[in-house]
């Protein structure tokens, strides 16, 4: 692709540099040609310098080979001064064209900087505030084309809010029911074709819940108003329960060290990250291992949220790539790796902090997320 930069150059520098060259031709042509008849006319005038017989004027031989270089010296140096003269004005013309094509392009670099500069989800049309004339239909037409990204996006997130509601409620049929045959048909192949079957239908209900959390969570379609204090305490020890029995079956010990503390945020959204780091944390901890999820206030008014498990960790050069959506550490595990996509874009919408370490002792992860001081008053304790 030709730089816009280049192609400028390319018309304005050659035609400079060709004008200049015939203007010093010119130039030339008008300080050498006087000056050469000047000369010549002075040599034919010039005075004898001894008389010889019958009155013949002969000059002496030194001062006319003088006489005669004369010309030839002073019009080496009218062309070194031209030539000199020359390079200097191309020099200022080509330093002078780079600054004022630099300083035209300015606009586009800012623009190109601004979008680099942007998150993938990030749809907001670009300010036409400081845009250059020129570019106002480019920006123009980019925002017309964000706009219908932005809605294409916002249809297939309704769509997938619509489709994982509505799959809710027959899945929690079907599970209620495959529990009740199971509970009434104790016969070996029966019993192991309901386990199967009831295995499969909380796989779906989970990733239901996380289609349905995930969509509740898009950036771009989060709306603050929603945000009210929330006591995330009791938010956590009410998400705790629902996973006793899933810790029980593979016996980890859960645990928590839940102190008062309320930030300001979605309660739902909210509830969706709680369950997504504990889940996460049971997925990847050993049988017998611990899970202990605690939550605190600062002196400084932010309330800290962490997951600790006793699991193989996460190193530290895939700690980043984990909150990309399909990820998983391993094939191990079941799951569509959104779990901690959901947790990232949640952590985003309430302004969180987002943090992965090593849990104590230097064995499992430790998931921390800490919530800005938005003015709600925690019950802090010493």
């Amino acid at each position: 692709m030709t730089s816009i930069r280049v192609r400028l150059l390319k018309t304005l520098i050659v035609p400079i540099l060709l004008i200049n060259l015939a203007g010093g031709a010119l130039a030339y042509m008008l300080a050498w040609l006087p000056t050469r008849i000047v000369l010549e006319t002075g040599q034919s005038e010039a005075p004898g310098q001894g008389q010889g017989p019958a009155g013949a004027t002969r000059a002496a031989p030194t001062a006319q080979i003088a006489v005669d270089n004369m010309p030839h010296q002073i019009r080496q140096a009218v062309v070194r001064g031209l030539v000199l003269l020359e390079v200097l004005i191309a020099l200022a013309c080509i330093g002078l064209i780079w600054f004022s094509v630099s300083n035209g392009l300015r606009p586009l670099n800012r623009l190109r900087a601004g979008l680099n500069a942007r998150d993938g989800d990030d749809l907001a049309p670009i300010a036409l505030t400081d845009v250059p004339y020129e570019l106002e239909p480019v920006v123009s037409a980019l925002n017309g084309l964000l706009d219908k990204v932005g809605d294409g996006a916002k249809a297939r997130q309704d769509f997938l809010a619509n489709v994982a509601h509505q799959l809710r409620t027959p899945l929690a049929g079907l599970k209620t029911q495959l529990e009740w045959l199971g509970a009434r048909h104790a016969e070996p192949d029966t019993a192991h074709s309901v386990k199967l079957m009831l295995s499969a239908t909380e796989r779906m209900i989970r990733q239901t819940n996380q289609l349905l959390a995930l969509a509740r969570a898009e950036p771009n379609h989060f709306e603050r108003t929603r945000l009210e204090p929330v006591a995330l305490n009791l938010l956590v020890e009410d998400a705790i329960q629902s996973f006793v029995e899933q810790a029980t079956r593979k016996g980890i010990d859960i645990g928590f060290d839940l102190r008062p503390v309320e930030v300001n945020g979605d309660r739902f959204l909210l509830r969706d990250l709680i369950d997504n780091l504990i889940d996460n944390a049971i997925r990847y901890t050993p049988a017998g291992g611990t899970v202990t999820v605690g939550c605190r206030p600062d002196a400084a008014g932010n309330g800290w949220l962490t997951v600790e498990d006793s699991g193989p960790g996460i190193p530290a050069a895939k700690r980043e790539q984990v909150f990309s959506r399909y990820v998983r550490l391993d094939d191990k595990s079941h799951g569509s790796g959104l779990g901690l996509a959901i947790v990232r874009d949640i952590a985003v919408v309430h302004g969180a902090g987002l943090d992965i370490g090593d849990a104590a002792g230097g064995q499992g992860a430790l998931f921390t997320v800490r919530f800005p001081n938005s003015g709600v008053k925690s019950n802090i304790t010493t």
